[in-house]
């Protein structure tokens, strides 16, 4: 297998092209084990999903891998927005870590 191209993406945006490749094609046993993880896991609804990543994209110092980070994982407080952003080289001020932490509220 080739790596066409690496891009940031939601554990949903995953699920979905997993799930459209098992249609066409059995899955290798990597891909078969990350589609059963993402059943799992994935718990966001598409349609509150396609909200929060449109509101999140509004937030200009936010980069594609950070909005996947932050619907992934749903931070609920500042500290679990805080270790999303640890190892980031992004200054959040604190109307931001708020602006963030409310969409998420809005839309989980």
């Amino acid at each position: 297998m080739d790596i066409e191209d690496e891009k940031a993406v939601s554990w949903l945006d995953a699920k979905k092209i997993l799930m459209e490749k098992e249609k066409n094609k059995e899955l290798v046993y990597e891909q078969k084990n990350a589609l059963e993880h993402l059943r799992k896991f994935c718990k966001l609804p598409e349609k509150k999903y396609g909200k929060m990543l449109e509101e999140l994209r509004k937030i200009e110092k936010l980069k594609d891998k950070h909005i996947a980070s932050i619907i992934n994982f749903i931070p609920e407080t500042q500290d679990e927005l805080r270790v999303l952003f640890a190892n980031e080289r992004v200054v959040l001020t604190d109307d931001d870590k708020k602006k963030i932490l409310k969409i998420v509220k809005e839309n989980k």
